[in-house]
């Protein structure tokens, strides 16, 4: 029995879309861990390979575990089909190069992770494709940067880590405009507060290690779109490549999903209270927050967004030696460059995920050796704040 009715809100989407229960009618989803299938008989076999009847050919091309995550997350992101990925950085990979070739074209944010950064800016130079990073802020930059060869554009929105918002349903615009298709991240935003697709975006990738799994337990990834794009351009790519999710990370991420929307709620009300206190501290010289009306691109924040987030940036008075101090002060709040966790955890970005940007691009992205990365967690608010005070006390004195 498969579950899919895309007349559900997304906390019950997310308990019980695209379940599928074997003849014993378990209650929690099954994890098939097997990596090929069998046929009644040879003719079934044929006919399976030929794609003449439904079936699992072998745990690279699908399993039924994931194919039920997959079919969860269509439905929560609006998207008629998914491919779950290893990793995070495995669906970005797989969504920009299945569909380019040497001499291609890609125009990309300049904000972005920095291993997203190094697929568009490093690896696919390689293999013949050009790349463009603009200051993807400004829709002028976009229309600037296009070529006769432009098949992508990709960017995340919210960025990692200044949290700077880009115009996705501009950006989409100006793609169909010239043929290309435009690569959303949105794991920032999580599919709770912002849907890509519905803005214009053609693909959106996230990293379910984040928001998704939520719980520091398992890597994965996944890149959604419409059922032609992903057999024209990600089905073949996939098949022959191998980033297929392990059954066992797609059972875990499954279990993940269902308490999603209580995770972010809370935390997203915790990130936004620790914005306003860090606001109000002498030691902090900004706070970069989505849900603050003092964002530089509130505007845009209104348009497509339906929440703030889980994420803060701010930048220390005192540079690296005042970021570290506040860092190392903190107890509640853990050391960690992952985010997205039940537990708050914090980074330095400019010497963990940033690290590798030299320091002419750092500046350029707004990151500087003040600069701090926040991801709230679920735990008491009021915990969090007194957390921050004493670690801030420590930084003043």
């Amino acid at each position: 029995m498969t579950k899919s009715s895309n007349s559900w809100r997304p906390a019950t989407q997310l308990v019980h879309g695209g379940t599928l229960r074997s003849q014993y009618g378990e209650m929690s989803e099954a994890i098939y861990l097997t990596q090929g299938f069998v046929y009644e008989n040879s003719e079934a076999a044929e006919a399976r390979f030929k794609g003449e009847t439904e079936g699992f050919i072998y745990a690279r091309y699908g399993s039924p575990t994931n194919d039920m995550f997959e079919k969860r997350m269509c439905m929560l992101e609006g998207a008629e089909d998914a491919r779950a990925t290893a990793s995070g950085m495995a669906a970005v990979t797989a969504a920009i190069l299945c569909q380019l070739k040497a001499g291609d074209h890609i125009v990309a944010a300049r904000a972005l992770f920095g291993s997203c950064r190094w697929v568009v800016e490093t690896l696919a130079p390689k293999y013949g494709i050009d790349c463009t990073l603009v200051d993807g802020r400004f829709l002028e930059n976009w229309e600037k940067a296009i070529t006769p060869k432009t098949k992508v554009f990709f960017l995340e929105s919210p960025t990692n880590p200044t949290l700077e918002v880009v115009d996705i349903a501009g950006v989409a615009r100006l793609a169909n405009q010239v043929g290309a298709k435009v690569v959303v991240d949105n794991v920032f935003a999580t599919p709770l507060f912002q849907k890509p697709l519905e803005l214009g975006a053609h693909i959106v990738v996230y990293s379910a290690t984040k928001h998704i799994d939520g719980q520091g337990r398992c890597l994965g990834g996944v890149v959604l779109s419409d059922k032609a794009w992903i057999d024209e351009n990600l089905h073949d790519y996939f098949r022959h490549t191998g980033p297929a999710m392990s059954p066992f990370n797609a059972w875990t991420l499954l279990k993940g999903v269902e308490t999603l929307p209580l995770r972010v709620k809370q935390q997203t009300e915790n990130a936004a209270k620790i914005a306003d206190f860090l606001a109000e501290q002498k030691q902090v010289a900004k706070v970069i927050y989505p849900g603050r009306k003092d964002h530089p691109q509130a505007d845009i924040i209104a348009k497509q967004m339906t929440g703030g987030s889980t994420l803060v940036c701010f930048e220390m008075k005192g540079g690296k030696e005042a970021a570290f101090k506040l860092q190392n002060a903190l107890d509640v709040v853990t050391i960690s460059n992952n985010l997205g966790d039940t537990r708050s955890l914090i980074t330095h970005p400019a010497t963990t995920t940033h690290k590798n940007l030299t320091d002419e691009a750092r500046t350029e992205l707004g990151i500087s050796p003040g600069t701090v990365r926040l991801s709230a967690g679920i735990e008491d608010t009021q915990d969090l704040l007194e957390d921050f005070a004493k670690a801030l006390a420590q930084v003043a004195a």
